[in-house]
């Protein structure tokens, strides 16, 4: 069967690759070790009979070692290949063909059945191969010695020389006595990457070398009997001076390089310029709903590009010079943004976002010119040419709001304009029915009007303007979001906005914030008609009319919204309104379709169980907030003073002050009410719970730090109180079978060790590894809360009569209890998820950018604590 040949013959080179391995293994190890060394001229360093000593015992292990290989090595016969080949098929065909008839030769009936069988068989070996040897020998060489010689042979090849064995039959000193010798290096710029060159490895001819490399060569023997001469440093050679041995110069133009004398050598070297680096635009200027801006731009350089920065100055001939921005300005600093570098990977060619939110700055959406400046390390620096922009920056479409972001603009525009704008909040505020959602929002404007009179009379000052600018912007961002605690008015105000943004022309990620603003609304209103529907009634939120009544589900609902967001991307607004009318009607007059049952009556053990871990939960997330806090005050004392210091007063003279004018005007309004006590606290509170709001997202942030000072508590004296409290929880816990509840169990198991380990550190000062290990305990209760609402679910189901109504309804539940992004929420609005389920589409991998572009931002910012922006580091590496 000629179709075996070659299967058959590879397999037996194969076998013989095999073979010479396993035998001759120890051989080329013994030979690696014995010319790594020469390779590295060590024998120049010993006298001669070291050398001769140390190499007859090296060539007595080659010897041995060949001699033991030989004797092992043994030449595969071609059975052998053929009996390989034949195991790797199946039902071994090449045997069966082989053999002959032992019974029934002669009958017709059993002699056709032979030749089924030997058909099929021959048929078989036309699927043979070549079977690849095994060149394993770990249970050979189990400490890995090979792999040792090897090592050290391949560190030769990379910084020894091959031509040093030659050295090794030339007696020591011999060089020395027949004339005089030189070595020499050239070293590139540590910054270019590349190697250093051994001048003696280098024949003559051209020779390319970075500028600036340094090149030294240095000369043996007689003095006098070997001279360089060079002419790529531009200097200039006396020729009285002594020649010294050694010679170190810099290479910057191209010229000559020789050794002169007895075995001399001539290079023509080349000496390659650092190019400057070229950084440029690569997009317009993009922007999300909130205003954070994103610029793409490319970096180039030929050994990589260090530093950059962005330069955004205004473009004074480009703006609109009306209203409050027909006076002179009273200058604008121009801002200085620094360029994000890629942390890992090649800097020589990329492509990177510069991303900000400057809402709040002077700049914001005004006519502009931006220009990228980038930095080799070199020094050398390449400008981008100054692009005119509209600098982004948050939009407003609530019309009051708008208006007192233009009062905020003009009086960053020039201090001239604080009359105008104070007679233009006076005339706005004029008649405030209808105005404001609440009287704190009334009062605070209320304030700043008082302030911008005291301005008038007697001049502001630079404080006050920036006290007032953090007041108009406070303001603004109340209006236009809102406090709105009863859903139907959140809901129409969702509602407003989108209609706001029809008109003017909204981009496509505002239309896609104000849509996602309008689903979490509706959906908000759905659970509040399902809260307050009454069972016995038929659920609806209103007197029954079944000619204006509608069952609409929340499928329904959430198609129609899609469309109106396709039709607003597409810019089909007409359309859009129409439908958006169709909503509002349809939420109007709204019947929530939903299951039986109400879902009273007594807790389980399994839900008190899950309610206090989603506690312990909560409160774990508090405490490593803590913690996170207390690592920056420590890393950066000044700033966190500072923080803390906006955040408690906001700026001097502004906030407390402004609530506590604010709560007594409250309390003189309740004083005319003849309610002077009960109001007087109304307004006080008003007033503090204004400061609260105006902290914005850093006075929440330190909600944890206060609720966990109120007891005096240390960090490590919280984390052993959450630690037994989780202790005595798992040991109250149900007992449940099955997967889920062993995964349950396990993952608080590990909670509580990684609680240790927190405490631990904390009580040693380490905040860094306390936080990792917070991490990780967060992560084991969620995973716990999840397998444990998992385990209560199927034992339920299992239980006779519960399994149809207990099981539907925790399901129903599973399923309503879902953050956006899909993942599933605990009762009190406590993640105990993980990504399981997330959804699929655009939104999640929008969502993962922003953060991705966040990240990128807060450790590109110079002026926070390097241990954060290490740890951001860290982050963006992993993801």
């Amino acid at each position: 069967m000629r179709h075996l040949a070659f299967p058959i013959a590879a397999t037996r080179l194969g076998m013989v690759a095999e073979g010479v391995t396993r035998a001759f293994w120890p051989f080329w190890s013994v030979l690696f070790v014995l010319i790594a060394p020469l390779m590295f001229g060590w024998h120049d360093l010993l006298t001669r009979p070291w050398v001769w000593g140390l190499g007859t015992v090296g060539v007595a292990f080659l010897i041995v070692a060949f001699i033991w290989g030989l004797r092992r090595f043994k030449m595969p016969e071609r059975e052998a290949a053929v009996a390989r080949v034949d195991a790797a098929l199946p039902g071994r065909p090449i045997a069966a063909i082989a053999d002959t008839q032992a019974i029934g030769a002669g009958d017709p009936e059993s002699e056709a059945v032979w030749k089924a069988h030997f058909a099929r068989m021959e048929d078989r070996t036309k699927q043979a191969t070549f079977v690849e040897p095994d060149l394993r020998i770990s249970e050979r060489d189990p400490y890995g010695l090979r792999f040792i010689a090897l090592l050290f042979f391949v560190v030769a090849l990379l910084f020894g020389s091959v031509l040093r064995v030659g050295t090794l039959v030339e007696p020591t000193g011999q060089t020395l006595a027949t004339g005089p010798v030189w070595e020499g290096w050239v070293e590139p710029p540590a910054y270019t990457g590349k190697p250093s060159i051994y001048l003696n490895d280098i024949p003559e001819g051209v020779l390319r070398v970075p500028e600036g490399s340094q090149i030294t060569i240095r000369l043996y023997g007689e003095v006098g009997a070997l001279t360089v001469a060079e002419t790529v440093s531009g200097t200039v050679a006396n020729p009285d001076e002594e020649p010294e041995t050694q010679q170190q110069f810099v290479a910057v133009q191209d010229g000559t390089l020789a050794v002169e004398g007895d075995n001399g050598i001539v290079w023509n070297l080349l000496v390659v310029a650092d190019q400057p680096p070229l950084v440029e635009l690569t997009g317009p200027i993009e922007s999300d709903a909130m205003g954070e801006m994103s610029q793409p731009f490319l970096g180039m350089d030929d050994y990589g590009v260090v530093s950059g920065t962005a330069t955004i100055a205004l473009d004074l001939d480009a703006v609109d010079r009306r209203h409050g921005l027909a006076v002179d300005p009273d200058g604008f600093e121009t801002l200085v943004l620094d360029l994000p570098m890629p942390f890992t990977g090649d800097r020589t060619d990329f492509e990177e976002f510069l991303v900000d939110d400057l809402s709040e700055h002077p700049l914001a959406n005004l006519p502009v010119t931006m220009t990228l400046e980038v930095t080799d390390a070199a020094g050398q620096t390449a400008q981008s040419p100054s692009e005119p922009l509209i600098l982004p920056g948050r939009r407003f479409f609530q019309p009051f709001a708008k208006s007192i972001i233009e009062q905020r603009r003009d009086l960053m525009w020039s201090r001239d304009n604080v009359s105008r704008i104070t007679d233009v909040m006076k005339a706005i505020s004029h008649r405030p029915e209808g105005l404001f959602s609440n009287e704190t929002t009334y009062l605070r404007m209320r304030a700043i009007i008082r302030q911008l009179d005291g301005f008038v009379a007697d001049g502001i000052t630079a404080e006050g303007q920036a006290e007032v600018v953090t007041a108009l912007w406070d303001l603004a961002i109340q209006l236009e979001d809102g406090t709105l605690a009863d859903a139907r008015e959140r809901l129409a105000r969702a509602q407003e906005r989108l209609a706001e943004a029809m008109r003017d022309g909204a981009s496509d990620e505002e239309i896609a914030e104000l849509m996602q603003e309008l689903r979490e609304a509706t959906d908000q209103y759905m659970q509040l008609l399902a809260e307050e529907m009454d069972p016995n009634e038929d659920g609806t939120d209103q007197a029954d009319n079944s000619e204006n009544t509608q069952e609409l589900s929340g499928d329904e609902l959430q198609a129609m919204m899609d469309r109106i967001q396709e039709l607003m991307e597409e810019g089909r607004m007409a359309e859009a309104a129409e439908l958006m009318e169709q909503l509002n009607q349809m939420l109007e007059n709204m019947r929530i379709t939903q299951g039986d049952g109400s879902g009273n009556g007594p807790r389980t053990p399994g839900q008190q169980a899950m309610e206090d871990l989603e506690d312990t939960l909560r409160e774990q997330e508090e405490l490593s907030d803590d913690a996170f806090r207390e690592l920056q005050e420590r890393s950066n004392p000044e700033r966190q003073q500072a923080e803390n210091g906006q955040q408690q007063g906001q700026q001097p003279g502004q906030q407390q002050p402004q609530g506590g004018e604010q709560g007594q005007q409250q309390g003189q309004q309740g004083q005319s009410q003849n309610q002077p006590g009960q109001d007087g606290q109304q307004g006080s509170g008003q007033g503090v719970g204004e400061d609260s709001q105006g902290g914005g997202q850093d006075d929440q942030g330190s909600g944890g730090e206060g609720s966990g000072a109120e007891d005096g508590r240390s960090l490590a004296e919280r984390q052993q109180a959450l630690r037994d409290e989780l202790e005595r929880q798992r040991g109250a816990l149900p007992s449940l079978d099955g997967e889920a509840g062993e995964i349950a169990e396990n993952s608080l198991n590990r909670a509580e060790r990684a609680m240790e380990g927190a405490e631990d550190a904390l009580g040693q000062g380490n905040l860094a590894e306390a936080i990792d290990r917070q991490a990780e305990a967060l992560d084991a209760l969620r995973n716990g809360m999840r397998s444990l609402s998992r385990a209560l679910a199927e034992n339920q189901s299992e239980e006779p009569g519960q399994g149809e109504q207990d099981g539907g309804a925790t399901q129903r539940a599973e399923q309503s209890q879902r953050d956006p992004l899909g993942r599933e929420m605990g009762s009190e609005g406590g993640q105990f998820g993980t990504d399981e389920g997330m959804l699929q589409g655009g939104d999640v991998y929008r969502r993962a950018e922003e953060l991705l572009d966040e990240l990128r931002r807060r450790s590109a910012d110079q002026e926070r604590p390097e241990i954060e922006r290490d740890y951001l580091r860290r982050l963006l590496d992993r993801f």
